[in-house]
């Protein structure tokens, strides 16, 4: 985009622990002088894997340039990485960053609506657009100079219980920068997914059993405790539903106060309760990990990659009676990615086995759109290009497959550090005379028929040809006429050759 970069999203690589967690920032600029090579930052929405690595390059890499992220994203993302912090502490690692770090990082950034248009400078233009997912995640639309495109961080094209369905506008786009995270999945009935979740969970707590959910604070949490609290409220259960941080009581504020960003179902019922008032969710203290009877428990982080969850884990692992269901998508390298049904010992770190004899339940409440989702949003917009991110080789193999057979797309889903180049398409709006505008629309018949059979019906054809001279007086808007206008301004004389 003219010499100049924008960096969509700044994350952290959850299943890494050393200097592969963040991006390679020298990559931009060598020197450290990464101000004047970036026109902006933009960020999708809260998710570590997408914001994580914010903090780190704004106080410790010196990036002092424009961010901009939605009003939700903005409120919640500084719980989400105070609460990373803490964990990163918890694990004896060394801190990438302090709180204090998170508050000026968060002063840098601009908040945005959606559907709001930005002018980050004289060339380069910005609109969010609601991506469902989490509260407050945006596809982001940028124009610079002649080139247009969309990046869609992480989206779902499907309602849930608590988010909408991603929405954007028909848009003319020389390129499209997709996730595929489930680029190979179609999803059965969210309604099936959530009686199977259901039944295993009241299975597990029926036969005296513990159920450990890992998940972040934000998202998948509400929209669990959501399900359950419904679920426990219909069935008249008393066994206690535990949440082990008090980041979701935080959360829970926020989005109560951000109600216009969550469902229309939640919007319609919030004038007679609010949907994210838990009547059976409750705090849990670290002394009731041993404490003998049922319960479910929601404990953070998801993918069991460190923190509260994964000592949890260690305690309940190895109790047939006990259920641990991972509700969303485990990156690569976390505890979380290594469980299987089968599994019967991991290593949680270089030092510590665990004897797995609970339960393993997969279920795909994750909040990333499947392949048909994909595909829709692919042939909607119709961009010249598309490149895939944010999934499994496999899984961008086999799309790229699909979007250049069927749709006759160029599609691309390069490795780290490969550079993808490609023109741009330039559009330019002009007017059209009532002259050109008449001559376009008259007919110009021509009945042809086939003379070598009496039986073949004629055929009418017609061979109207659009033609116009494009011109632009000065100080006015391109406008196209029709030839004899412009012989008449010109005072040209029609000369047939």
């Amino acid at each position: 985009m003219n010499g100049k970069r924008i960096m969509f999203d700044c994350g952290m690589h959850m299943g890494y622990a050393d200097h592969r967690r963040y991006p390679d920032f020298s990559r931009i600029s060598k020197s450290g002088d990464f101000d004047n090579v970036l026109s902006c930052i933009i960020i999708t929405h809260f998710h570590l894997d997408h914001i994580g690595a914010l903090p780190y390059f704004t106080e410790v890499c010196g990036y002092n340039g424009p961010i901009y992220m939605t009003y939700p994203t903005k409120a919640l993302a500084p719980l989400m990485l105070d609460d990373y912090r803490k964990v990163m502490v918890g694990r004896g690692e060394e801190q990438q960053f302090t709180n204090e770090n998170i508050l000026n990082c968060m002063k840098k950034v601009t908040a945005v609506d959606i559907k709001q248009t930005v002018q980050v400078d004289k060339d380069l233009l910005i609109r969010p657009y609601y991506a469902g997912h989490v509260l407050g995640a945006a596809m982001f639309y940028a124009t610079m100079g002649d080139a247009a495109m969309v990046y869609t961080g992480d989206y779902n094209m499907t309602p849930d219980r608590h988010l909408g369905a991603a929405q954007i506008d028909r848009l003319h786009l020389d390129l499209l920068i997709t996730e595929s995270t489930y680029g190979k999945t179609i999803r059965d009935s969210k309604y099936a997914r959530e009686r199977e979740f259901l039944k295993a969970v009241h299975n597990c707590v029926a036969n005296g059993g513990k159920v450990l959910i890992p998940t972040f604070a934000l998202g998948r949490a509400q929209e669990l405790c959501i399900l359950l609290d419904d679920y426990w409220e219909r069935m008249n259960l008393k066994v206690p539903i535990y949440f082990s941080s008090g980041l979701t009581i935080q959360a829970n504020l926020y989005y109560k106060v951000l109600i216009s960003w969550t469902s229309q179902k939640v919007k319609d019922t919030y004038a007679t309760r609010n949907a994210f008032n838990f009547k059976n969710v409750q705090s849990f203290e670290r002394s009731l990990i041993h404490a003998p009877g049922p319960c479910v428990l929601f404990a953070t982080p998801g993918m069991l990659s460190g923190g509260f969850s994964l000592e949890v884990f260690k305690h309940w692992a190895p109790c047939e009676s006990n259920l641990i269901t991972l509700p969303g998508y485990c990156v690569a390298g976390t505890v979380g990615h290594k469980l299987s049904d089968k599994t019967t010992k991991v290593d949680v770190d270089k030092d510590t086995q665990i004897d797995v004899r609970c339960k393993i339940h997969r279920l795909s409440f994750s909040p990333h759109t499947d392949e048909k989702g994909i595909m829709d949003l692919v042939k909607f917009l119709s961009p010249k290009n598309v490149i895939l991110v944010h999934g499994e080789i496999k899984n961008m193999d086999y799309l790229k497959g699909r979007i250049e057979s069927e749709l006759g797309l160029q599609c691309y889903y390069p490795s780290n550090n490969e550079t993808v180049t490609f023109p741009t398409t330039h559009f330019v709006k002009a007017d059209a005379s009532a002259s050109f505008i008449r001559s376009s629309l008259t007919p110009n018949f021509k009945f042809v028929k086939d003379v070598t059979t009496e039986t073949a019906p004629v055929q009418v054809l017609d061979e109207r040809v659009t033609q116009g001279i494009l011109t632009m007086e000065k100080g006015q808007k391109l406008k196209i006429l029709h030839e004899d206008e412009v012989l008449t301004i010109t005072g040209t004389e029609h000369i047939e050759v």
